[in-house]
């Protein structure tokens, strides 16, 4: 039976493809200042380190591919109606072939005006090849900036996130302890009654929401533990 499920994705999944994650042991800002380099603020008193930043993760990125984990996503539309919400701003997801992802906090493949950054018109692809440099100008003559939601950024699509998760038949967890907020405020709308399932390997215990099972291992392990549990639906 053709099912409407919703996978909600974190850093893990991505993890395994390489890309580093942000709050663990080695994440990203252990070794960075993440007000100075992942905010507004930050970016109007140093431009040049924050694209110095990101054009690192764009460099990183671009040699980068899908896991396994984001392959099994991707082939479960064959049989089901998928959506993917995901934290992560890369595209391994689309990469893998996923054809239906909402980015919570923006894309490393893009760019966007600092004056207007969620109008429409200035959202632009970007080659993750090729730095984003001061004097670059987006269509309404700002300096471009990655289309990244930085801290105390409006979550544009955090909406439609709730409504997708609300309407799921089977809703699923990849990847993210639920830590970090109002992302993992998402595992509220799933309905009660529905499957409900978390693959990571963290040590839930009593920050398991009630109505979820636990698969206690990394996105690429996980994966077909998961599947295999989906078949006998």
């Amino acid at each position: 039976m053709n099912q409407n499920i919703v996978v909600f994705t974190g850093a893990g999944i991505s993890a395994e493809s390489g890309i580093p994650t942000f709050r663990d042991e080695n994440g990203l800002w252990k070794n960075y200042d993440a007000m100075r380099l992942a905010s507004a603020d930050g970016f109007r008193d140093d431009p040049e380190a924050v694209l110095e930043f990101y054009n690192m993760r764009r460099k990183k990125l671009s040699e980068t591919e899908p896991n396994h984990a984001h392959y099994v996503l991707a082939e479960l539309e064959k049989q089901h109606d998928v959506t993917i919400i995901t934290q992560n701003v890369d595209d391994l997801h689309e990469r893998a072939g996923s054809s239906k992802v909402v980015h919570l906090h923006g894309e490393l493949t893009k760019v966007t005006s600092s004056r207007n950054r969620e109008d429409d018109r200035y959202i632009k692809i970007f080659p993750l090849n090729l730095p984003i440099t001061i004097g670059a100008k987006a269509d309404d003559g700002s300096q471009l900036r990655p289309y990244i939601v930085w801290f105390g950024e409006y979550l544009r699509y955090m909406e439609e996130a709730q409504r997708l998760v609300e309407n799921a038949d089977i809703f699923i967890v990849i990847g993210t302890s639920l830590v970090v907020y109002p992302a993992a405020d998402l595992v509220g709308y799933a309905h009660p009654e529905i499957p409900k399932f978390i693959v990571d390997p963290s040590d839930l215990d009593e920050k398991l929401p009630l109505g979820f099972k636990h698969i206690k291992e990394t996105a690429v392990r996980g994966i077909d533990l998961l599947i295999e549990v989906l078949k006998k639906l």
